[in-house]
């Protein structure tokens, strides 16, 4: 069981900025990952945080964060960071394919 990871399954943390009424876009993110991932995941956390703060983290492995990577993630390409550290063999469909 890795650091952070739950039952042997990985844990998601969303940290988001209360002041900046950043909840709804965490919750949809939220969604979207347990939509997609399902029990690959052990638990997807919102964490309410302050000072801007948008940050990604799978078993405490920074995945996205609002400043370093220019805003917020494209959900087709936070999933794909997602997959290759919780669910490495998970096909993720059109999101995987470049035209």
């Amino acid at each position: 069981m890795t650091v952070g990871s739950v039952d042997g399954m990985a844990r998601v943390a969303i940290e988001y900025c209360t002041q900046c009424r950043w909840l709804l876009r965490a919750g949809w993110i939220a969604q979207e990952l347990l939509s997609t991932f399902g029990t690959d995941l052990g638990e997807v956390a919102l964490v309410p945080g302050q000072g801007g703060v948008f940050r990604i983290t799978v078993d405490d492995v920074q995945v996205w964060e609002r400043k370093t990577d220019g805003g917020f993630p494209d959900i087709a390409v936070l999933k794909q960071r997602v997959r290759d550290l919780a669910a490495p063999e998970r096909d993720l469909g059109h999101a995987d394919r470049r035209d």
